[in-house]
């Protein structure tokens, strides 16, 4: 998703599953997989974990960013997409739920190349940062993330499954003023991000339900 779309969250949405339609049957979904004990439990942990994140990202942006005009859920942010592209600042990778474009096994690698793109990106403008305590946080928030997920796509893709390697950054931040605009937006994009996983996340858990009930 771009990293200038913001979408809020209720939260109403956060403090559970909301119901969706099941997963659809695909030839290349393996839905008694997807349904094992052992594979709800990671789904479970991981939609936990991303919630959390979420929930901790405006504590995280308030701490941070003292730059008025540098605002979480703002229009204004659209702005920033050519500074953005000078600082250096890559996008997240596109999130979707599963569907007969979008299998599984893709879906998890996104998942996995996006949260250690925004690991990549928060460690490095950490340093740079007066207060650094709710960044930490979200950091260790998302290195569990990004376990479960790991665990995921080895129960997809047996211990063959290959771990794409932290992007290398080169971010140009000659001063406190791209500081702040690169944390700001990180986890604006961040957020988006998360949005999405929660999406494809429930998704997958509610295939378990749906059958479940059925």
């Amino acid at each position: 998703m771009n990293i200038l779309i913001v979408i809020a969250i209720p939260c109403c949405y956060m403090a559970s599953f909301v119901r969706s339609a099941p997963l659809p049957e695909l030839p290349g979904v393996n839905r008694t997989l997807v349904e094992d004990p052992g594979f709800q439990e990671l789904v479970e942990r991981s939609h936990s974990l991303i919630q959390k994140v979420l929930l901790s990202i405006p504590e995280a942006h308030k701490s941070c960013i003292h730059t008025e005009t540098l605002q979480l859920n703002s229009a204004e942010n659209a702005k920033l997409v050519v500074m953005a592209a000078n600082i250096g600042i890559p996008s997240a990778p596109v999130l979707k739920v599963v569907s007969d474009n979008f299998t599984l096994e893709t879906c998890l690698s996104r998942m996995s190349e996006g949260i250690q793109l925004h690991r990549a990106l928060l460690s490095a403008v950490l340093p740079r940062l007066d207060k650094k305590d709710r960044v930490n946080e979200l950091l260790a928030d998302t290195r569990d993330l990004l376990v479960q997920i790991h665990k995921m796509q080895k129960m997809v893709q047996g211990e063959s499954a290959v771990q794409p390697t932290p992007p290398a950054l080169n971010l140009r931040l000659p001063g406190e003023y791209e500081v702040q605009v690169a944390t700001h937006l990180t986890l604006v994009q961040l957020q988006s991000f998360g949005q999405d996983m929660v999406r494809s996340l429930r998704s997958l858990q509610q295939s378990s339900e749906e059958e479940t009930e059925s």
